[in-house]
């Protein structure tokens, strides 16, 4: 974890962290109160819903416990690691109250293919229309 971030993870949750795997074959990193607060949103939704059950397993399921060490580090399970395709180099990318978590070639080819699309000719819906950038 870069050092910008450790003193703010230690106050806010002792270094305590939650991983779990996005659909996009990178790995969430929440800080623990996050992470209880979306778990807890999680188990509400209906089980009878296909998509919500879907998604409670892959990110309740797949929810992993884990600790800054002294330096600053996370041990990632081998599951995890395989999940994201991590081999050595990763990315860390902040999304407000969570991180992502990236194999570096695979976070590299993703960034340029986001960049390259052709715009959606589709209309924006309203919460991203009032967003100011």
């Amino acid at each position: 974890m870069p050092a910008k971030y450790r003193d703010r993870l230690q106050d806010i949750c002792s270094g305590q962290l939650v991983i779990t795997v996005d659909r996009d074959h990178c790995l969430l990193v929440y800080p623990l109160p996050e992470w209880e607060e979306i778990e807890r949103k999680l188990v509400k939704l209906p089980s009878l819903n296909k998509q919500a059950r879907r998604l409670q397993r892959l990110l309740i399921g797949h929810a992993t416990e884990c600790e800054l060490d002294g330096a600053g580090r996370i041990l990632l399970s081998p599951l995890l690691r395989e999940f994201a395709a991590i081999d050595k180099q990763v990315m860390l990318i902040g999304q407000g109250n969570k991180f992502e978590l990236w194999d570096e070639a695979t976070w590299n080819a993703r960034r340029e293919s986001w960049l390259s699309e052709v715009e959606d000719e589709e209309e924006l819906t309203a919460d991203l229309e009032s967003l100011s950038l």
